[in-house]
């Protein structure tokens, strides 16, 4: 009977190990992980050398200075600046950290975390696009800048997260180690005697996307983030393997800079590797209902902001900029003094009224006119929302209310060709939110086949207009891509307005097989004057002169009252 017993009890031991395991229930039971599984042989590479030691030291920089990196404004106040600080992790891996601090108040801050693999060395040069006089050079790429936030009563830390420069370890992509140790950092900030214990992230871009895996873990100190430059929430499905397919060239330029002594982990190889949705890429999943502290989210247009709609905190707000970039909106006067009155009521416990700003600010683009900033909304997507569905005519090449009755079909050569469908506005129309297309095709000479989309206004001689927001990208409107071999919906997160793939097994054409692809869309903001006309695109490359490889024989789209193709786009009341 003992014998038995000490049995059951190894089983029940070993199936315990196995939960706590798993990357997932990790989460669940407090355990925070520092390394992958082995059996999910994750990729790594090494990382470039670093070039500047540690050396650590305090000194102050004085008011009224300029740093030599072309950075304008005059630092307000005195800054002490401690270089090189050591902080160690819970496996024992040492990070090294510098911290900014108001020298006419150093104690009793609330801290501002800057976490990424870019390094910590500041002064720095100011990114693309921003006004000189707008930065003070003393902030980390992409981070938040000292001159401004130090001399409003906060401390700025940026460290060398694990791998970086200098810091020990390995260099982490988002997911639940790097969140983990963001975890572990906060609440070695928060104790930190010079801080109140209000412990908040603040960044673009990177710094922007591992705020969300951080706070899903929810350290008890973290107080409040403000993610800006969001562009993806989950990164397989809106990064490196978009649409099911690889779209990972940037994520490979951005990862072979990486500078540290150690390995860096290759998502754009792990993708070639593992080309489906595994335990790996669901590591890489935001579950954002375990958000609940105060958010305050800003991303310009063909970034992801659907997270922002399942985030769990009844306190957040969305902000969708002028289409500058993200550099610019992180460092524009206006904007940073907004995110201070966020920051003032939640780490400072001021009573300034943020709680009145509207849940969604956004800004509505016209390409070839005048766009329309910071129109307010109650919810994002805005609850107004009628989603209508345009029906496209194979034959015709147009989109309409009404369903076509009569069934037609469109071809395009699969690795150059295109299909272009049109409507015109009767109305002055808003399109806010999230389009979608549903579009019955069909390959011929292929098994499988990769569809580009993208919606634009044109003139009337058929000419694409684009609108440049300020900074040097141009957008003409809102695109998207499906394999359609992985067109299966997750059905228990997909809704009328926002499918979701699964991207778990590959479903591959027979021939004449005629399927039908919901096909997401991303967010956008546009306006069409009452006259002007819109254009879907649909094409077998990514409109750019990259073709897919997989893409070959014939593509075509079917439409009528057996395979009733349509765009749905969001439409918004206009505003009287």
């Amino acid at each position: 009977m003992q014998r038995r017993f000490l049995s059951c009890f190894a089983v029940i031991v070993a199936l315990f190990a196995l939960f706590v395991g798993n990357t997932f229930l990790q989460e669940k039971t407090g355990v925070r992980p520092s390394e992958y599984p082995a059996e999910w042989k994750v990729i790594f590479g090494q990382a470039k050398s670093p070039t500047v030691k540690p050396n650590p030291e305090t000194v102050t920089v004085k008011k009224g200075s300029k740093p030599d990196t072309g950075a304008e404004m005059v630092l307000p106040c005195d800054i002490i600046l401690d270089r090189d600080v050591t902080m160690t992790l819970r496996d024992g891996t040492k990070l090294y950290t510098d911290i900014l601090r108001p020298a006419n108040s150093p104690a009793n801050l609330p801290a501002i975390i800057g976490w990424s693999p870019y390094g910590k060395i500041v002064p720095t040069a100011p990114a693309q696009g921003v006004p000189p006089a707008n930065f003070s050079g003393w902030a980390k790429f992409e981070g938040p800048d000292a001159g401004f936030w130090c001399n409003h009563g906060y401390a700025v830390v940026n460290p060398d997260v694990r791998g970086t420069n200098y810091s020990e370890g390995n260099i982490q992509y988002w997911g639940r180690v790097d969140a983990a140790d963001g975890y572990d950092f906060i609440e070695w900030v928060a104790k930190q005697p010079w801080c109140n214990g209000k412990v908040a992230l603040h960044g673009a871009s990177w710094l922007g996307i591992c705020q969300n895996y951080i706070a899903a873990l929810k350290p008890p100190h973290l107080t409040a983030i403000a993610p800006f430059g969001v562009h993806l929430t989950d990164m397989y499905r809106d990064d490196v393997m978009r649409g099911g397919f690889g779209t990972w060239q940037f994520n490979k330029m951005v990862t072979d800079g990486l500078m540290g002594l150690n390995l860096v982990e290759q998502p754009y190889a792990n993708a070639q590797a593992y080309p489906l949705m595994n335990k790996y890429w669901e590591d890489k999943t935001v579950d954002m209902k375990n958000i609940t502290i105060p958010t305050y989210w800003a991303g310009a247009y063909g970034m992801d902001s659907k997270g922002f709609i399942t985030l769990g905190s009844k306190q957040k707000w969305f902000r969708a900029p002028f289409n500058q970039g993200e550099w610019p909106d992180q460092y524009n006067p206006t904007n940073q003094a907004d995110l201070l009155r966020f920051f003032d009521r939640y780490l400072k416990g001021i009573n300034n009224g943020w709680e009145a700003t509207p849940t969604a600010r956004v800004t509505v683009l016209d390409p070839g006119g005048v766009d329309q900033e910071n129109l307010p909304f109650s919810s994002w997507p805005p609850v107004e929302t009628q989603y209508q569905k345009f029906y496209l005519d194979a034959k015709a090449g147009t989109l309409s209310l009404q369903p076509v009755t009569t069934s037609s079909n469109a071809s395009y050569d699969a690795a150059t060709g295109q299909a272009t469908f049109t409507t015109k506005f009767v109305n002055d129309t808003y399109v806010i939110g999230f389009p979608k297309l549903r579009l019955w095709v069909e390959a011929a000479g292929a098994n499988d086949m990769d569809i580009f989309v993208k919606v634009e206004k044109i003139d009337n001689n058929g000419n694409i207009l684009e609108t440049t927001g300020g900074y040097t990208t141009k957008y003409s409107g809102p695109d998207g891509q499906l394999r359609a071999s992985l067109r299966a919906l997750d059905r228990k997160i997909s809704t009328d307005y926002l499918p979701v793939p699964t991207y778990e097994k590959n479903e591959y054409l027979s021939s004449g097989q005629i399927v039908s692809l919901d096909i997401p869309i991303a967010n956008t903001g546009m306006f069409w004057h009452a006259g002007q006309r819109l254009q879907l695109t649909v094409a077998g490359d990514k409109l750019k002169g990259n073709t897919s490889a997989i893409n070959k024989g014939t593509h075509i789209i079917h439409s009528g009252p057996k395979y009733g193709s349509y765009l749905q786009l969001p439409i918004v009341p206009v505003k009287k």
